[in-house]
């Protein structure tokens, strides 16, 4: 039983969030101290969870999407006896501590998804939502609910400004998730000051239209009216839940709550000792008391949830065998047996046959070798299956009454599906990926910088990749943004020429544990080429030599994609005056890595270098030199067909002899 009120076990949040910002010197006090007795209720009395194992495959999730007031999780995950000290509260915001000024997964125990960028938090628990959900729906039986967990969310006023939240609420609702618990905190506040001026929407009215139960109205300060709501959300079957929590911002501090000052300040040292006095709490500042600690201590009923579910699911495997051995393997994160033999097979067969084909074709392909081998292969596209070509001949469509399916049609929403697939990837035993033209990476380029910084294995499908889209012209025709994603950080982009790299772009992306990958595939035809056993081998290495000429080479083309093509086309048509090799450079991140040696038998020493790219121009300086050539891109596309393009904007063959005075 509870040694203390259920104010204090809440204040104590109060008191570290104000401690630990003042001590920062920055940082946002106010959330932590508005939803003290959201958080302390939802953990105290709802939240299954284990402390000591944080990655318990059957936990409730819990997100935090307002992560600006990361001192809540903070705190939370410290007096709940996660591996989080009070020392790792005193670092908050320092270099290298575990709590850092927004929460970030990987790097703080408990922690689910890294939030901060305003609206993303909602949207990976929407994916965590579906995941429990598919999951639930192969695995469980009628004896055994090996899948059967929440998806908790605390949200605020910017993340539902946010359009991301429309986009993956909106598709929540239609698809019925009901194990979705979001908490809103409806405080009136942001930076700017109070949001009227800017944000009257009727929030109640908004999540109703996309198919949510709503809870309005509740008191975000009284324990009880907060437990109901979460009781009433918990017992709902195919709706998810949001619960309007009207709460008052930097709750406890005499002279500043209610106000935007509290948002993203410290409170100042005389305000927090005033702030003591009125909540009667005597302890010097990261100084709680032992009976708190007691009240708050989840590792005891943490370690009964779990071995309550190792019982489950010890009989769940004496009943159900081979469901049983799979779900260990997914859980896991292992790839099934036989994925890289496919693929190699695949290769050799395309290299019997050498068909002509466009790389989203080529694709599609390539998911009907691995599409039965993989059953956690869950595709989607954002409105765009039939030219992404995401779907395959064994494609099920989830739908609300039937999540026994493989595939998302997310709609137009291409930020809400990185979101989502984000946070399938994160609750672990999917495998997603989705679909979108390349152009369109810009509606969810943040989603994607995320999955890079949580280093998660988010697969991004994206067709159409260059000028040679044609006539939808500039508005569809992407040109810096291959080096977008190639200049983010631990992000891998594979821009494959033909169908047998476009097999090895898959593998990489199925190998990538810690990365997302991206695979930028063409609208257009393009030619296989025939290979050595050595350069299939070699593809994998992200760059390697596709033609060597008879004699030395007196100059070296690297290209990508579609342009590999023409500089073949080049190379063969001056090859009795000028001996040129092709590197083939499907993917620069990957060939980065390798050893300076491989790289040097590669692009050559002192041998003049020339790029050719329908993408941004000054990306290839790096390969080049400053004695190289670029053929790129310096301006956006124009509307015409995809061939007439490449002429007028210098990509043929006779042009590129012409211009290197070949």
């Amino acid at each position: 039983m509870s040694k203390n009120s259920s104010s204090q076990t809440a204040n104590a949040l109060r008191i570290l969030a104000a401690d630990a910002v003042q001590q920062a010197n920055c940082g946002h006090p106010g959330m932590p101290m508005g939803m003290a007795e959201i958080a302390e209720v939802l953990w105290r009395r709802h939240l299954i969870h284990n402390p000591s194992n944080p990655n318990w495959f059957n936990r409730d999730r819990f997100v935090l999407s307002n992560g600006h007031g990361s001192m809540l999780i903070y705190s939370l995950l410290h007096l709940s006896g996660y591996d989080l000290t009070i020392q790792d509260l005193k670092d908050f915001r320092q270099l290298h501590s575990k709590t850092a000024g927004h929460p970030e997964y990987g790097v703080t125990p408990g922690v689910e998804t890294t939030t901060g960028p305003l609206g993303q938090g909602i949207s990976n628990a929407v994916g965590m939502a579906i995941a429990e959900k598919v999951l639930a729906t192969k695995f469980n039986t009628e004896k055994h609910k090996v899948i059967d967990h929440m998806t908790y969310v605390f949200t605020g006023d910017g993340c539902l400004m946010e359009g991301i939240s429309h986009e993956a609420c909106s598709l929540a609702g239609t698809l019925g998730l009901g194990k979705l618990v979001v908490l809103y905190d409806d405080n009136n506040i942001s930076i700017d000051g109070e949001v009227d001026g800017w944000f009257t929407e009727n929030i109640p009215a908004r999540f109703q239209s996309y198919g949510w139960e709503v809870v309005s109205n509740v008191n975000g300060h009284d324990p009880e009216e907060i437990n109901a709501a979460i009781e009433k959300a918990k017992t709902s079957q195919d709706k998810p839940t949001l619960i309007c929590c009207k709460t008052i911002i930097g709750k406890g501090s005499p002279n500043k709550e209610g106000t935007a000052s509290t948002h993203g300040s410290p409170l100042g040292e005389e305000e927090i000792a005033e702030m003591r006095k009125d909540l009667r709490w005597d302890n010097e500042p990261f100084d709680i008391p032992d009976s708190v600690y007691e009240d708050w201590d989840a590792k005891e009923q943490g370690n009964s949830n779990e071995e309550e579910w190792n019982q489950l699911f010890d009989q769940y495997q004496k009943d159900n065998e081979e469901l049983a051995s799979e779900l260990r393997r997914i859980m896991n994160g292992d790839l099934p047996e036989g994925v890289e033999e496919a693929i190699y097979g695949f290769i050799g067969d395309v290299q019997k046959d050498l068909p002509n084909l466009a790389t989203r074709v080529a694709s599609q392909k390539v998911l009907n070798v691995l599409g039965p081998l993989i059953p956690e292969l869950v595709g989607g596209s954002a409105d765009l299956t039939g030219s992404n070509n995401t779907n395959w001949d064994g494609t099920i469509e989830i739908r609300s009454d039937n999540f026994a399916g493989n595939y998302i049609n997310y709609g137009v929403r291409e930020f809400g599906m990185t979101g989502i697939m984000n946070g399938m990837v994160l609750h672990g035993g999917i495998r997603p990926y989705g679909g979108t033209f390349l152009t369109f990476l810009d509606y969810a380029r943040n989603a994607v910088r995320m999955a890079a910084l949580m280093k998660i294995q988010t697969m991004l499908v994206y067709s159409h990749d260059s000028i040679g889209v044609g006539e939808d012209g500039p508005t569809h025709q992407p040109v810096e943004h291959l080096t977008s994603l190639r200049t983010t950080p631990n992000l891998e982009t594979w821009r494959p020429c033909d169908t047998s790299e476009t097999a090895i772009s898959w593998l990489a992306a199925l190998e990538n544990s810690d990365k997302p990958t991206a695979l930028i595939l063409s609208r257009q035809g393009l030619p296989n080429f025939e290979r050595t056993a050595k350069q299939i081998d070699s593809m994998k290495k992200g760059a390697y030599t596709l033609h060597e000429p008879n004699e030395k080479p007196e100059l070296i083309l690297i290209a990508t994609g579609s342009e590999v093509e023409v500089a073949m086309a080049v190379a063969e048509e001056v090859k009795d005056k000028t001996p040129i090799r092709v590197v083939s450079m499907p993917c620069s991140e990957r060939f980065d890595v390798q050893s300076d040696d491989y790289k040097d038998s590669v692009l050559g020493n002192g041998i003049k270098r020339v790029s050719i790219e329908a993408s941004h121009a000054d990306w290839w300086r790096k390969y080049v030199g400053l004695d190289g050539e670029v053929i790129g891109m310096d301006s956006f596309g124009e509307s015409a067909p995809g061939k007439t393009l490449f002429e007028h904007f210098g990509f043929t063959k006779e042009q590129i002899i012409s211009k290197l005075d070949l």
